[in-house]
């Protein structure tokens, strides 16, 4: 077998090494491009890293959705987030990329299957996000769990669907050009 071929249970070269380009990327955009999009709750930042990880795992499968998900927020580490802030926004991605990506991947050029995995994608990260933060907010703000309860209309909910819609339709918008950009439909990729 070639060495930038795909064993049986592995992944190729060429995919090593488009996964790790994106990883970069997404770390990037978390350290460079993140920001808060609600007034008054800037704890809260959205970053387009997200994107990518859908990207990555509509491309090449949920597993390499994972990865992209969870290896460029381990820079994230290091910003005043700290650990709670990368939990929370691991949380965020991998439970909108991981069904995003089961539902649309090997069903790339359909554009219905593209929406829906999206959709259930982004019902799962605000679900997920909003249990995360009841658990994790008042750990990392030292509220208390009434006072996040109360933030979960006003704030949170608005936050979390506010950054899955932007998620989505960047991806819904970029998704087939990206993906051929990726040579996803290469038998090589």
């Amino acid at each position: 077998m070639h060495a930038t071929s795909a064993s049986a249970n592995g992944w190729s070269t060429k995919k090593i090494a488009i996964l790790s380009m994106l990883c970069a990327v997404s770390a990037i955009c978390t350290l460079v491009l993140q920001f808060p999009i609600l007034p008054g709750v800037t704890f809260l930042k959205y970053d387009p890293s997200g994107i990518i990880a859908l990207l990555a795992g509509i491309a090449y499968g949920p597993a390499a959705g994972a990865v992209v998900s969870v290896l460029p927020y381990l820079v994230h580490l290091a910003t005043e987030s700290g650990i709670y802030g990368t939990v929370m926004a691991i949380l965020a991605t991998l439970t909108m990329t991981l069904p995003a990506a089961a539902i649309i991947h090997g069903h790339t050029t359909s554009t219905k299957v593209m929406i829906f995995g999206l959709v259930v994608g982004g019902v799962c990260s605000v679900i997920a996000c909003i249990g995360g933060n009841l658990i994790v907010t008042p750990i990392y703000t030292g509220m208390s769990t009434d006072a996040v309860i109360g933030l979960i209309l006003p704030a949170l909910l608005p936050f979390n669907i506010v950054k899955v819609f932007i998620n989505g339709i960047v991806c819904a918008l970029i998704g087939k050009s990206a993906l051929r950009a990726l040579n996803v439909f290469s038998p090589h990729a």
